[in-house]
């Protein structure tokens, strides 16, 4: 039997297997919004967990169902599945069962990403932050963008949204473009951004086989990092930077950086920057939305008021309380480049830095076990303190070729003040016990949303304590 093609009319039945999870609910809030029916189904959901998510969820229009597969109609136009969903989910059979067509994310994505003046924003760190900073400059320059993205925007989540989704009536739709598992290939955006190639899921040569065909397929101009590594991406190229290499040509060049404890100022072509997030790292996340925001024939000046307003993206880098002068972070930070980066930000508050890092999954972890343990040891300080919680196992089948105690084994044998916390009463006495008055704390992980509340618990301890 042959597979059934799907056709999208705007107000047809779409149901997501997954829904809870971040690319998923982005689609499905995007299709609610253009007036569509939705459904939607997770595991989590089923067992009672994430129930703020699902209520942003409903209160998109987007209906949630059991994942037993009786959810799904013969009148549903299309069933949207991630690569993490397995054929043994029975909305996955029941699909089957009905003759219904299989359609991954990336697809439906595309189909967007085709009918809109697409800004494409990939790369191995800072998509989301720099999703993020375009939507708001767009938005703050009244053409009223939209947006789908994998991290929520603080922006939305003040205006009662999820946060990872929003459809306006302008021409120009945003969107992260996840290289994780080559989904991108599959987009025609009119404008392409490529910030930076490092070893994340994949290896540096696949990755780049990956961006260059992101690169053939974008149909307008394209957006390329300062980095030596992406000199093969910067033909015809907008370039921006903050000048690493000596001599280097770049169209969109920061000068006069000042990076503070709480954000950045710089300078692009006489007009002055001030980014309210802290960070060198940001600073180039700001300049690859200005170089965007270039090929998209839009003033400096808009780009400057957008970014002055930035309200950042949730769980990076995000301040949850300061119980008893101890800052607490919410952070994003799951490979070793963005963990560096966040541990980096937090020395520019002054104070030690107690960070805690839950791994995800498996196979990632043991694909980043010697970057993340060479990372350590070389940007933790004595007086620091590092702990490791067990690795985040959210369902499936997964070998389980590494452990925690592993990771730290190898990190104290570098000689980083790196400890093991086998559950997260054991890390909240910790750190309770070791913080003091001036310490930034920083719980990180990606793919948990329980983390955020992990985050929430430590500040509570720390001011009980």
């Amino acid at each position: 039997m042959s597979t059934p093609q799907f056709t999208e009319p705007k107000d047809t039945w779409l149901h997501f297997v997954g829904v809870g999870g971040s690319g998923m609910s982005a689609l499905a809030q995007y299709h609610a919004a253009r007036g569509g029916r939705v459904t939607g189904s997770d595991r989590a959901f089923d067992r009672d967990l994430h129930s703020d998510i699902r209520g942003f969820l409903e209160r998109a229009g987007v209906e949630i169902v059991q994942q037993d597969g009786d959810g799904i109609g013969a009148s549903c136009r299309g069933v949207v599945v991630s690569t993490a969903v397995e054929d043994s989910v029975p909305d996955v059979k029941r699909a089957r069962e009905l003759g219904l067509p299989l359609i991954h994310r990336a697809e439906l994505l595309a189909r967007y990403v085709a009918e809109r003046e697409t800004v494409a924003v990939t790369g191995t760190s800072g998509k989301s932050t720099v999703t993020g900073m375009l939507f708001e400059i767009l938005h703050h320059a009244g053409l009223e963008p939209s947006v789908l993205t994998g991290g929520d925007l603080v922006f939305l989540r003040e205006h009662g949204q999820l946060g990872n989704a929003w459809a306006g009536r302008g021409s120009v739709l945003v969107i992260e473009a996840d290289e994780s598992d080559g989904s991108l290939v599959h987009y025609e955006p009119w404008l392409g951004v490529l910030m930076n190639l490092q070893r994340d899921h994949k290896e540096p040569e696949e990755l780049a086989e990956i961006f260059h065909a992101f690169r053939r397929r974008t149909r307008g101009p394209f957006v390329v990092g300062e980095y030596e590594n992406l000199d093969p991406f910067a033909d015809d190229s907008l370039r921006y930077g903050i000048g690493r290499r000596k001599g280097q040509w770049l169209d969109i060049l920061a000068t006069k950086i000042d990076c503070g404890p709480r954000g950045s100022r710089f300078e692009v072509e006489g007009v002055s920057f001030e980014i309210p997030v802290p960070g060198l790292h940001n600073v180039e996340n700001a300049l690859a939305a200005i170089a965007a925001i270039r090929g998209l024939d839009l003033p400096l000046e808009a780009a400057a008021v957008g970014l002055s307003r930035f309200r950042g993206i949730v769980r990076r880098f995000q301040t949850v309380g300061t119980p008893c002068g101890v800052e607490v972070v919410d952070d994003f930070g799951h490979n070793p480049a963005k963990i560096a980066a966040t541990l980096q930000a937090a020395r520019r508050r002054g104070g030690r830095v107690l960070a805690a890092f839950q791994p995800h999954g498996f196979r990632p972890t043991a694909f980043i076990r010697k970057e993340l343990v060479s990372m350590l040891a070389q940007e933790l300080r004595p007086e620091d303190r590092f702990w490791i919680l067990d690795i985040f196992y959210a369902g499936g089948t997964a070998e389980r070729t590494v452990t925690s105690e592993e990771i730290v084994a190898d990190a104290v044998a570098r000689g980083a003040p790196v400890l093991h916390a086998p559950n997260r009463d054991t890390l909240k006495a910790a750190i309770t016990s070791e913080a003091r008055q001036g310490d930034v704390v920083i719980v990180m992980g990606a793919r948990d949303p329980s983390l955020t509340t992990l985050a929430k618990d430590v500040a509570n301890a720390i001011e009980s304590h």
